[in-house]
């Protein structure tokens, strides 16, 4: 009772399946095998050097006692390994409950049953018994701990560099195009002699859209629609500075403005299409549709210019899919390729929206 007590005490907190857990470790190969190899060998002497009916049947729940008591034993008193700041007293508890289990089960029971000699209850070998739980039960129980304790640091190392591959996630999902920003700001400056009233609808528009990045910034997710109305601003400053550089078609199908989405998903499609149609010398219409495609929602946006595939140094599309990854894990999709002489890019993500709790 005493003995019970005490580990309970020192049982720690946060391992309340602390025996299924050892009972699973032992179940592993990699330490099943070593333990039926000596159980295995201990069991066959018992029953060669015995001569009781009952001899085989103790040497084996023998056996399946030390290998179940021993380990739990160990990691119950010693939960972060041995340390000598626990001084004698978990020593002396833990050889206890070895020789308490080892001297009930090969002398206590014997007794009580009537049996006769055998080789497991001969006084010399009931003190190996009792060297070979302690032992081995400092042996498995140490292991396992350990093992444990690296599953934990490995688990704790990858939740550290997934919440700093988030954080930088969330550093670039502020990043707009600072060559966009610089030419409408010199524009702007342009327009102030020149046209004053452009230029006044051209900060208000800007202010729009950093209003909406740094919103973005804060907000795990907000409505397809106000991405899109980002998405249009973008382009409104676009064309408010060269009416002519393209035309421009968005269809979107209205039942999906409520989907919710990662901020500023979209938005990086739309600087690319800019930049790399229009802005690239290639001249012709930019066309962004939304539709429902089955349980998704497809984002579809062409602009003139055959794509020529990822360009090296780039960390716009790389980055838009690690944020895809990150939000929807292997339920979202991109694709971009070349539709005769312009550039296609599939968006496609759930209907139900990202991962809750997710900071993409």
């Amino acid at each position: 009772m005493r003995a019970a007590a005490a580990i309970a005490f020192v049982t720690p907190r946060g391992e309340p399946s602390l025996i299924r857990s050892t009972t699973r470790a032992l179940l592993e190969p990699k330490r099943l095998i070593p333990i039926l190899l000596v159980s295995g060998s201990l069991v066959a002497a018992q029953s060669n050097y015995s001569q009781d009916a009952l001899a085989v049947p103790l040497g084996v729940v023998m056996c399946i006692l030390f290998v179940l008591v021993a380990p739990v034993s160990w990691r119950v008193l010693f939960p972060e390994g041995l340390e000598f700041s626990h001084g004698a007293i978990r020593l002396l508890l833990y050889g206890t409950i070895g020789a308490g289990v080892v001297l009930s089960l090969g002398a206590a029971v014997p007794k009580i049953l009537d049996m006769g000699p055998t080789f497991l209850t001969a006084r010399p070998i009931l003190l190996i018994c009792t060297a070979l739980f302690l032992v081995g039960g400092w042996g498995l129980g140490r292991d396992i701990g350990m093992e444990e304790i690296l599953h934990r640091e490995k688990a704790r190392a990858a939740a550290l560099a997934r919440a700093a591959e988030m954080s930088q996630l969330l550093a670039l999902r502020s990043h707009l195009d600072p060559h966009f920003l610089f030419n409408t700001l010199n524009a702007i400056a342009e327009w102030c002699r020149q046209d004053p009233e452009t230029a006044e609808r051209a900060v208000f528009q800007l202010s729009d859209v950093l209003r909406a990045v740094l919103a973005g910034v804060r907000s795990p997710a907000w409505p397809l629609e106000r991405e899109l109305d980002l998405v249009r601003t973008v382009f409104s400053l676009h064309l408010l500075r060269d009416p002519n550089l393209f035309e421009l078609s968005v269809q979107v199908q209205p039942e999906l403005s409520s989907v919710p989405i990662p901020p500023m998903l979209i938005l990086p499609l739309a600087e690319n299409a800019v930049k790399h149609g229009p802005g690239a010398g290639h001249r012709g219409s930019i066309a962004l549709s939304v539709a429902r495609h089955g349980e998704s929602v497809r984002v579809t946006l062409e602009n003139p210019g055959p794509y020529r595939g990822p360009r090296e140094g780039s960390d716009g599309l790389p980055t838009l899919k690690k944020r895809l990854a990150l939000a929807y894990g292997v339920r979202a999709s991109l694709e971009i390729a070349s539709a005769g002489n312009a550039t296609r890019a599939n968006l496609e993500v759930p209907l139900s929206g990202p991962i809750p709790g997710v900071i993409t």
